[in-house]
């Protein structure tokens, strides 16, 4: 691959990537809303502050998004027991049901398009995979 190929790569990536990222349950949750449901979801319940540094935001700026993800019935709001200014936030069932159904609908858009391809275009994808892991994780 030369230089000046990797511009165009970068962003097939991120054109590819925002596709993804459109197909999803709700379209009134944003883009930072359905970042902490999916943070949630893999990481489980959080404080407001560890939510803040994972996405790199202000802790107002998460507790706007919070408050949004509360109201609308995605996410839930606990005091602690032993301490009541800690707060432990988490899925709500719909929230939940939010990232079950966003998740099948990215699924069911990724296969039907790698469906339409040839098997040696697929064969090629399956073997760039290992390659573009390593990007991500670097």
């Amino acid at each position: 691959m030369t230089q000046n190929s990797s511009p165009e790569l970068r962003l097939v990536v991120q054109r590819l990537a925002r596709r993804i990222r459109a197909m999803q349950a709700d379209s009134d949750v944003t883009e930072g809303q359905r970042s902490v449901l999916f943070v949630l979801n893999n990481n489980g319940a959080q404080t407001l502050g560890s939510l803040s540094e994972h996405e790199r935001v202000t802790p107002p700026s998460m507790n706007r998004t919070i408050n949004a993800l509360v109201a609308s019935g995605l996410v839930t709001r606990e005091a602690d027991e032993r301490d009541a200014r800690k707060v432990t936030l988490d899925l709500s069932p719909s929230g939940r049901a939010f990232i079950k159904e966003t998740r099948r609908r990215r699924d069911a858009w990724f296969t039907k398009r790698l469906a339409a391809l040839t098997p040696e275009q697929r064969q090629v994808l399956e073997q760039a995979t290992p390659i573009l892991q390593e990007l991500a994780d670097n």
